[in-house]
Formats: structure tokens, sequence, C-alpha cells
């Protein structure tokens, strides 16, 4: 295609530079640029080079353009790429085979297009940060010299108009901040937020949005900090009653004398003190949701009652005689094994098999471990903003690779009181968790040589692995971690770990 470089430049800069808006900037840019490269899509993306962090900003491709917020924490095996690229404004790395680029074959994995060729032009945007311009077309060998000097000479138009985009992108996210604020704690609250829907939790939400439109009662089973009472709210908030109340009650807070009168209410002079009438919780809850959580510390009493409202729909006051119709939908949850309770005698076994005609299993955090950058990446940004930060403390890649690897035994609670504190003691500079001391081994009784025993290669192998694990404070992945020192894959000393017993295990050290 002969093409007039004088009239190419011109026509390229009025689009480019047409919009504030980056993601019509970046539409503009592609309409055009279409017509001259093989293009199927384009990324802005910034990079902070010293903690390996990509953030995908804007996104273009055949449908349209659409503003992005894509973290992207590379794998410290990867970091190092950084390092050997070559970011030098307008300078365009033409990658026709992905497979031979680390850095690029990350970058498109995470954005979903694994086989593409690619431009990587760099953009002199400004001195605080890089940014590159990506443009990709599916299959490989799609990029010529001739076309990246076509980017090349586009590269100040370019630089500009990403450059004033994001200024404006960031004037306008200053302006709306509270109300952002605002409306992703209202979202929050109305269960339609929440981290690891798509990934950790998929199979949870697929279960939630099978119940939520009915009106049968749910049981929430799972260990204590795993995020239950966020399930319970997206349960109700996706249901046909998310306009009607939402009553929580945490069964094991409130006495066990008052109990009764609190969920079913009582009558004037029912007892001691009830010197009005006052209706229970399940009154108050009508035509919503009632989240009873830890219902295993109900007495029996109060199961017997609530068995009443479940099996007929009503209940009667304590000291009272009306039979008050109720309609509401129960959802319960426990940490405990209400199976070995009802052995025991201490729960009543059909309560259980009424409240779980359809359980949810709320998995722990160590069994999701994906997640945990996705959940330190929100918690980062609503603990910084209830504690008055200016900015978002950037977080040490290093530090997501320990968290991954601790246990988290009290789940998703636990890794939001670590984030909150700390930034409570965080001084600046680098968010890295350095005061803590995730790792200590757990103690595993070595087996020694006894008399005339010869220790078996397995014995041997425990013993060595345990000795580095010392030595490296438990730390597994990374530089100086006891995969590298034994020359072994993570998931293979792991996997050979969990085959001799070895436990290993994590604390925190405030000190």
């Amino acid at each position: 295609m002969n093409i007039n470089e004088q009239d190419f430049f011109h026509q390229a800069t009025l689009r480019i530079c047409g919009s504030l808006e980056i993601d019509k900037a970046l539409l503009h840019s592609f309409e055009y640029l279409k017509n001259f490269i093989p293009l199927d899509e384009m990324w802005l993306v910034l990079i902070d080079k010293d903690i390996g962090k990509l953030r995908a900003v804007a996104g273009a491709d055949h449908n349209g353009a659409r503003k992005m917020d894509k973290i992207i924490y590379l794998p410290w095996t990867i970091r190092n790429e950084l390092g050997k690229h070559d970011f030098t404004p307008k300078k365009v790395n033409i990658i026709n085979r992905t497979e031979d680029n680390p850095l690029a074959l990350n970058l498109l994995n995470s954005l979903g297009y694994p086989d593409s060729s690619s431009l990587v032009f760099s953009l002199s945007t400004d001195s605080n940060r890089l940014s590159i311009f990506v443009m990709r077309a599916t299959g490989k060998d799609r990029f010529s010299d001739s076309h990246a000097r076509l980017v090349t000479m586009l590269h100040d138009p370019i630089a500009i108009a990403m450059s004033n985009a994001l200024r404006h992108e960031e004037l306008l996210k200053l302006k709306e901040d509270d109300n952002k604020y605002l409306v992703q704690e209202l979202r929050q609250l109305a269960g339609e937020e929440i981290v690891g829907a798509e990934s950790g939790l998929k199979n949870v939400m697929d279960m939630v949005h099978q119940v939520a439109p009915r009106d049968n009662p749910v049981i929430l089973l799972g260990e204590t900090g795993v995020g239950k009472e966020v399930i319970a709210n997206a349960i109700h908030y996706t249901s046909h009653r998310k306009d009607g109340p939402f009553i929580k009650v945490n069964s094991g807070a409130i006495p066990e004398g008052l109990i009764d009168s609190e969920l079913f209410g009582h009558e004037r002079g029912a007892f001691t003190g009830a010197v009005t009438q006052k209706r229970g919780r399940f009154e108050r809850a009508n035509g919503g949701t009632i989240f009873l959580d830890e219902i295993g510390d109900l007495p029996l009493q109060a199961q017997s009652r609530l068995l009443r409202v479940i099996q007929q729909k009503e209940l009667e006051r304590v000291g009272g005689s009306e039979t008050i119709k109720v309609d509401v939908r129960i959802i319960a949850a426990t940490h405990r094994s209400l199976e070995k309770m009802v052995a025991k005698n201490t729960f009543r076994e059909d309560l259980w098999y009424r409240l779980s005609i359809f359980p949810i299993i709320i998995p722990p955090l160590r069994q999701r471990i994906s997640d945990i950058p996705a959940l330190i990446d929100h918690f980062l940004k609503r603990k910084s903003r209830e504690l008055n930060f200016r900015t978002i403390p950037q977080i040490d890649p290093g530090a997501i690779d320990r968290l991954m690897d601790y246990p988290w035994k009290g789940n998703v609670r636990e890794l939001e009181n670590m984030v909150e504190r700390a930034l409570i003691q965080y001084s600046g500079g680098i968010l890295s968790f350095d005061r803590f001391n995730f790792f200590q081994i757990e103690e595993t009784p070595v087996i020694s040589k006894s008399a005339g025993k010869t220790l078996t290669l397995d014995e041997v192998d425990a013993i060595h692995i345990q000795s580095v694990l010392k030595e490296t404070r438990g730390k597994i992945n990374g530089v100086g971690g006891a995969a590298e020192i034994l020359g072994l894959h993570p998931s293979t000393l792991r996997f050979r770990m969990d085959r001799l017993g070895i436990r290993y295990g994590k604390i925190i050290r405030t000190t």
C-alpha cells in the first residue's frame, strides 16, 4: 500500500488528539490505524518497573473501547524481563511470537490473547511513569518493520493524547472520589461486588445464583472468616426480596436467656423488665431475609421455635398467645459441624434436615490463593480510605508471593486485618510487610537413626528438607527460597513435603 506519510500523520493526529476521554482517544487511534496495519486490539498499559506491576488502563477493538483498571502482578521469574526490555521512547518492539518473549506472553495471557503478534510502543508521557502502547493482531508473524515505522511516526501525538487523557482521568477521579467510595460501599453491602466471584468463589456464586430466586432456607458452611456474611448479602440482594429488610443476627452474641425475646419478641409483662411489647427479629424481617450467623450456638428451646417458623411460617411472642404470620427467608451459617452436634443431641435433627436442603460450602482462603492479589488490592483501597491515606501505597510483589504462601487460618478476615495492620505501621515507600515474619516451620518430629537402624531415603529427604526450610525461615518461593536451594520447582517441593508429612505454617511477628 502506498501511503502519503504527511497526510497519514496529519489525519492520524486529528483523530488521536480529538478527545480527552482516554477510551475515546484510544478508539479513534484504533479505527484509523487498523486501515494501515494488521490490528485486532490495542491497549494503553502503565508499568511500574520497581515493583513489577502492570496496569491496563484502557482498551479498544472492533467492538468499541472500554476503560480498564486491570492490575497484573508479574511473577518474580518474569520481573527480570522488565530490566531487559527496551523501553526507550519511540522504540517499537516487534514481537511476532510471544513464546519467545516471557513479558509479552504474560501480558497477553493476562489479557486473554496468548496466540498473537504484538507491537509494543514505549511512550514518553511524563517523567514519573512509564507507559506502553500495545497493538495486537491474532496469529504469528503479523507485523513487519514497515508497520513499526508507521507507528513510530505517531509517537508525539499518541504520547500527548494519552498523557492528557490520563491527567484528565486523574482529575475526574479526584472530583468523584467521595461518591465513588460511597457507591462501592453500597455495592459491597448489596452483595454486588465479591472479590473472587469469577475465580476462587465461582462455584459458590453459581450456587448463589441458583438459589437466590427461591425462598427455601439456605445454610452456609465454612471456617471462621471465609466471608459467609458476604455470601448471605449476595443471596438477599439478588433475590426478589432485595427491597425488603435484611436482618442479621449473631446467635452466639446473644445471652441464652434473651435469645427467645430477641428472635421472636415478647409481650408486656412477659418477664421482669418487659415493660413494653417488643417485636422480635423475625417480625422485623417480614417480607425480607433473616441471616442467622453461628446458628450452632442456638439453645435447643430456640431451635424448636425456629423449626416452627420454617415449617408453619408463624410464631408467638414470649408471654403471648397470638399467632403471628411471618414471610421470612432464612439464611443460616456456621463454622461448626452440625451433623456431629446432631449426634450429640445438641442440635435438633429435624432442624438440620430443614436447613440443609441447599448447603453452600465456602472454601477457605488457602484453597483459593489465586484470589489473594485481588483481595489485597481491594483491602488496600478500602483501608487506605478509612485510614485517611492521600494515596494508596504500592505493594512489593515479593510480599504478594509471601502472602500467597501463608496458610491463612483466619481466612479473608485475617488477610483484611493484616492489611490494615500493615497500613497503620506504614511509614512511606513500598509496602513490603517487612515488619511481619510470615514463616515459621511447625515442629515435626525428626526421624533419627535408632540403634543399628539405617535411615530410609524418605527419612533422609525429610530431614534435609526440614533443615533447609528452617534455614530459609520457611520461605519456599523466590530467590533464596527452599525450592531454589534444593533445585526443585516450588510445586514439586510442596508435593514432596505433603508426601513426607512435613507440615509448614507461618506466624506474624508484630515487633
